[in-house]
């Protein structure tokens, strides 16, 4: 996933001739907290924020006057990994960051909702889609296999007792963000996964000789 796919496009522009009147009353009917100042051709300029703005006693100001200079601006390309927007945001405590395309124009801004938006997504993926994702890597591997090496590691890892048959309906009744929180965390559900890989690939081999 990369940056663009993060993204909100409806992008709220700005110039360095508007007053800060003018500024506060587009934001706020856009709901916006921050965000970027555009020359003619939108390439970034400079930054401004709602609290630069609402701690002026005159709102005849010029954006240009107030506005944060761009080597103090950060940013992101659109084609960036989608990590690099979250850790940027984390690292930098924004609210958001705007993206730029090779020529430099903005062409949309990254929030921290956009993120959290895009992980709830995620987590609602349907798990037994991720299997058959894992199944199609694993050359040669029958989903009938994949499911017999799960209940193996199910037995090993909860002690469980459980068949192929209830392996598979459980999966197409959880979700991804479901299986995280019962495994303990993403480290070890993906720690999981691959068990089940090796697992299924070992019989598979055995079976051969």
């Amino acid at each position: 996933m990369k940056v663009k796919d993060l993204m909100d496009t409806n992008i709220l522009k700005i110039y360095p001739d508007f007053t800060a009147k003018k500024t506060v009353e587009l934001m706020y009917k856009r709901k916006r907290f921050s965000t970027a100042v555009l020359d003619d051709e939108d390439r970034l300029i400079g930054w401004i924020m709602s609290l630069d703005l609402a701690i002026l006693d005159d709102k005849t100001i010029l954006i240009k006057d107030i506005m944060h200079p761009l080597d103090k601006i950060i940013t992101l390309h659109e084609n960036d990994p989608a990590r690099d927007a979250v850790v940027k945001i984390v690292k930098h405590k924004v609210i958001s960051i705007p993206v730029l395309n090779n020529e430099r124009n903005v062409i949309g801004m990254v929030r921290n909702c956009d993120i959290t938006k895009t992980l709830a997504k995620l987590y609602d993926i349907p798990l037994d889609s991720l299997f058959k994702t894992l199944q199609k890597e694993i050359k040669g591997i029958t989903w009938e296999e994949l499911m017999d090496a799960s209940t193996i590691i199910t037995k090993q890892t909860t002690n469980e007792e459980i068949t192929a048959e209830e392996y598979e309906k459980k999966l197409k009744n959880t979700t991804f963000g479901q299986a995280i929180w019962a495994c303990g965390g993403l480290e070890k559900f993906f720690a999981g996964l691959i068990k089940i890989g090796e697992v299924a690939i070992a019989r598979k081999i055995a079976r051969r000789k």
